[in-house]
């Protein structure tokens, strides 16, 4: 495949490193915000979230390393074991970052619905905006996810 018809988002594009970066800022962000409340390990949809933006952080990092390299290089990655590692990943933290982000957003909710004993209410606005970063770095994730899948069956013959 020729540089001249890759993939937008693919890996080792200048597109791929733009939304590494965001899954990592965003990711970075959703992990402030619910590490900001004190009581996030009291529930494990919490500590899920955590656990989950504390694996794509450095996943996104590392992956945006390799797209600046291949960029400054112009030589993208283009082997078919590599991406397909490569894809494998991105869907699987993708699909678990779609989890916590939904398990958040559902436990918000019902404990916002509950009594102000359950979490105070100042916590609530934390763990929305953390849960409404998580579901754009997911975002961010399916889309370079599909990018490279799509080119995945280009390379193997």
């Amino acid at each position: 495949m020729a540089m001249d018809d890759e993939v937008a988002g693919a890996v080792g594009t200048s597109a791929s490193f733009a939304l590494r970066l965001g899954q990592t800022i965003f990711s970075a962000a959703s992990l402030l915000f619910m590490s900001l409340g004190v009581e996030f390990h009291n529930y494990t949809a919490f500590c899920f979230l955590v656990t989950i933006t504390g694996l794509v952080i450095p996943w996104s990092i590392t992956l945006a390393l390799i797209d600046i390299y291949s960029v400054l290089i112009r030589c993208p990655i283009r082997q078919p074991g590599i991406l397909l590692f490569i894809v494998v990943g991105d869907w699987a933290l993708a699909f678990l970052t779609l989890a916590a982000a939904s398990s958040i957003a559902g436990i918000v909710d019902v404990l916002h619905r509950a009594d102000e004993t359950f979490c105070p209410a100042g916590l609530y606005s934390r763990y929305q905006i953390s849960a409404g970063l998580a579901f754009l770095s997911w975002f961010l994730s399916m889309a370079s996810s599909l990018s490279n899948l799509w080119l995945l069956p280009s390379l193997i013959r």
